[in-house]
């Protein structure tokens, strides 16, 4: 196969598919006498894999998946899949937990002289964090939390001796939220109306168009899993004989 037969399936170009040879996203090809790149089903196979890995991982771990198999490191690869999943798994029962608390409030009464009824709390930590722990627990660096407090997403209060942040349960059940609705595109503006609405127990109704979407992301990204799965196994079904 030429580079241009294997750039026709998926609608991209040949600088594209020597990109991802460069890349190590696909084996070396072999060459002609004259330096023409010769492709085979395997590395039709591979780009397959690849591709589908896109849409399911990110195109990070798309690539550290590749390379890795590439380099013999099957268990690296496997576990990049899994922290895909875990993390899928948490944002799915992270979600559950939030439409839960908008269930929860649009269909209890509220008026002025009615304290905003209590939310179902995410799974939380039996300790306050530091911002350290809690950037640890969510993925994300502290600048990114100290970003989301300037925004108005957070409010932690202060530690009266040594001035530190400390995130109670209430404020690593904000940050979940913050986190998940950043993954879904939201802008942070959108997301500390949204945390506001929570906290105040009203106007659920933009929260759950929000919460919606993310729905749909989430569910489409377990789809794009199991068609991943399924070029990655064909490829490495091909590779097999390689290996031994």
């Amino acid at each position: 196969m030429r580079p241009s037969d294997l750039a026709r399936e998926h609608g991209i170009s040949t600088q594209a598919v020597r990109n991802y040879e460069r890349d190590g996203c696909l084996p070396p090809a072999a060459r002609t006498p004259t330096g023409y790149r010769i492709y085979t089903e395997l590395h039709a196979a591979a780009l397959r894999a690849f591709l589908a890995l896109v849409p399911a991982y990110g195109h990070a771990t798309a690539g550290a998946v590749m390379t890795s198999v590439h380099a013999g490191r099957l268990d690296e690869a496997l576990t990049a899949l899994d922290r895909g999943h875990a993390r899928l798994l948490r944002d799915r029962e992270t979600l559950a937990s939030v439409r839960e608390a908008v269930d929860h409030l649009t269909a209890t009464p509220l008026s002025g002289a009615t304290a905003p009824p209590a939310l179902p709390a995410l799974p939380a930590p039996p300790a306050p964090l530091s911002i350290g722990e809690l950037a640890h627990r969510l993925d994300v660096t502290p600048a990114t939390l100290r970003a989301w407090e300037a925004a108005g997403i957070l409010d932690p209060v202060r530690d009266g001796a040594t001035g530190h942040r400390v995130y109670h349960p209430v404020d690593v059940r904000d940050a979940e939220l913050a986190h998940l609705l950043r993954r879904g595109g939201y802008l942070l503006e959108h997301i500390a109306t949204v945390i506001r609405q929570i906290r105040t127990a009203g106007g659920t109704g933009e929260l759950a168009a929000a919460l919606d979407g993310w729905h749909q992301r989430l569910t489409d990204r377990g789809l794009a899993m199991l068609t991943a799965a399924a070029r990655l196994g064909d490829y490495l079904a091909l590779r097999r004989p390689e290996a031994r």
